[in-house]
């Protein structure tokens, strides 16, 4: 795994000055808003000048009951191809549910939603990393979530989950501190914990982002600035290892390019205090190393001095031997690989038992200590915890967008708010994919549409969303001006019939001016 460096979520509306900043390394797009055949010019420009780029996938939905979509799965493997990627990446989320697995209506949530951290559901995740390792060019790394609510009757804890995720499936890790210290406020999940039971040799990068708290709960908003508490949970991560990469994410609400620079120096910093403590940390172990070894002379100097050893009895440090807290590690060729057994193809990790000759399927390390303290078989029928699976998430997912009852065991609050939070994402997000919904109607845009939105879960991506809700208005009689009206079924019109209306100029200079004499 080659090291990345410092970099920033690329947006379209940060594109400009993301070109402009000084010591960007690399930067990370959206793969869904990214057409392989027509990359952006500023995505160009960049690859142009050697900055590193990588698709980061949402849509996938590796967490959920279904195997992935081979579509989504190809479409994600042309992105990395068209922008000569060193890695994809994806969550450990479900954004979907229900269909044929669990003979229930197809939901879409939208966002990312955490997965519960139980045999069943680590069973699936991992069938479906392995699929979409197999189906992607490049080695995948998957990112731990922000969670507004807790699964009831979890068997793990989320280092032990994803410790286990690894060492089952050779995926790499994206950590992001953000998302931890979110899981610290809204499920007192103690970050230092989680960073001492991953496998910090695993970590393929890092992610920064802001929020806010609001009542108790922390938001994931991307939206904000980065606070201290987030910044210390980067200093602990980089205290353990040396992160390959670690990049600024902002979405929304983008400040000027001297506050985002300002910003990225602040990671720079945490980043570097952390290796202080590290190389501390070192220079103690191996202080004490040499005082607990047979002959050391009071002090902790050896009577005899080593092959290599400094003069006084202290360690020659040579200049190009690797940190012992690296995350990865150089091998032959000159690239960068984390320190784990030889890659396979397509990134798949040889299993070194199997290299011993020890039987296939047997677990040993994280996954067989887990599964033997459980209690449960080693091995159980994927396709059945499909099923058990499907049906919690399908139940959940019903709760958040369709109003029904919350299952038992959830935090029935968190429930609430999550669906509010998914509604106003929904809403947001349509802003953006139709801005012609709100200039048609205005300030009653976001009160109609949540409306909507509690009555009418999303079934389809967020076009098709647009048009329902377009849809939804029209049939109602809304908006209450006719003139308004009038505009928004000729939009409706538009965009909802089975081929796109002539370009032709004689037919749109038609259009228009029918759309003159409407309004007169």
């Amino acid at each position: 795994m080659e090291r990345l460096g410092t970099g920033i979520g690329w947006r379209p509306e940060i594109a400009d000055a993301v070109e402009r900043m000084p010591g960007i390394d690399w930067v990370e797009a959206v793969a869904e808003n990214v057409c392989p055949g027509h990359l952006p010019d500023s995505l160009r420009r960049l690859r142009e000048r050697g900055v590193t780029v990588v698709p980061h996938g949402v849509s996938l939905g590796l967490g959920g009951a279904d195997r992935p979509d081979e579509g989504r799965l190809t479409a994600l493997a042309e992105r990395a191809e068209a922008l000569g990627s060193p890695l994809v990446t994806e969550h450990i989320a479900f954004v979907r549910a229900g269909g044929a697995l669990t003979a229930t209506p197809r939901l879409e949530a939208g966002h990312l939603l955490p997965v519960p951290r139980t045999r069943d559901a680590l069973d699936v995740l991992c069938e479906n990393v392995r699929i979409a390792q197999e189906a992607l060019p490049v080695p995948l790394a998957v990112e731990n979530i922000a969670a507004l609510f807790s699964w009831p009757g979890e068997e793990m804890t989320e280092g032990q989950f994803l410790y286990e995720l690894a060492d089952r499936t050779g995926v790499r890790l994206l950590i992001d501190v953000a998302n931890l210290h979110t899981n610290h406020v809204n499920r007192a999940e103690d970050p230092a914990k989680a960073l001492a039971e991953l496998p910090l040799e695993a970590i393929a990068y890092v992610h920064v982002a802001g929020g806010f708290e609001r009542d108790g709960v922390w938001h994931d908003s991307h939206a904000h600035p980065v606070p201290r508490p987030v910044l210390d949970v980067l200093t602990d991560l980089a205290s353990r290892v040396s992160p390959p990469g670690v990049l600024l994410e902002r979405d929304e609400n983008f400040p000027e390019p001297a506050e985002l620079e300002a910003e990225l120096a602040s990671i720079r910093r945490a980043v570097e205090a952390g290796a202080v403590e590290r190389v501390k940390a070192e220079v103690r172990a191996a202080g004490h190393a040499v005082a607990a070894r047979p002959g050391a002379a009071p002090g902790g100097r050896s009577e005899a001095r080593r092959p290599g050893a400094a003069p006084g009895g202290g360690s020659e440090v040579r200049a190009d031997a690797p940190a012992r807290g690296d995350a990865a590690t150089p091998r032959a060729g000159g690239t960068l690989t984390p320190d784990v057994p030889d890659a396979g193809p397509r990134g798949e990790q040889r299993d070194p038992l199997v290299a011993a000759g020890t039987p296939q399927g047997h677990e040993t390390g994280a996954a067989g200590a887990t599964r033997g303290a459980s209690g449960r078989p080693e091995h159980t029928g994927v396709d059945e915890a499909r099923q058990r699976l499907g049906l919690a998430q399908a139940a959940l997912l019903s709760a958040l967008v369709a109003g029904t009852p919350v299952p038992e065991g959830f935090d029935r609050a968190r429930v609430g708010v999550q669906a509010r939070a998914l509604a106003a994402k929904r809403a947001d997000v349509v802003a953006k994919v139709a801005p012609e919904l709100q200039e048609i109607l205005g300030t009653e845009y976001r009160t109609a549409f949540l409306g909507y939105a509690q009555a009418q879960p999303m079934t389809g991506g967020y076009r098709r969303d647009a048009l329902t809700f377009a849809e939804h208005l029209l049939s109602a009689g809304r908006p209450g001006d006719a003139a308004a009206r009038r505009e928004l079924r000729e939009w409706w019109l538009e965009r909802s019939g089975p081929a796109p209306r002539s370009r032709r100029p004689v037919h749109r200079l038609a259009r228009a001016t029918r759309k003159v004499l409407l309004r007169r």
